[in-house]
């Protein structure tokens, strides 16, 4: 099985997104495309850690705190 590389993915899913746009200038784009990067990201590399936060932050390429503050930002760990 190939894949392609996230860049790609992201590239490829920009487009349609400026397409379905249909003319029409974007607004925060740069937040938009974050929140909806930031989450899946999270949520699949606290899996792949098993979820210890030590492992994921260092992974990341993250302070631990700020992981944490991450998680509980997107509702991936109770307070």
């Amino acid at each position: 099985m190939t894949s392609k590389p996230i860049e790609e993915s992201i590239r490829d899913n920009l487009q349609i997104y400026f397409r379905d746009l249909s003319g029409i200038e974007p607004a925060g784009l740069y937040d938009m495309v974050m929140r909806a990067v930031e989450k899946p990201l999270l949520q699949e590399v606290m899996q792949q850690a098993e979820h210890n936060q030590s492992r994921a932050a260092e992974w990341l390429g993250l302070n631990r705190n700020t992981l944490r503050k991450k998680l509980l930002e997107h509702k991936l760990l109770e307070r």
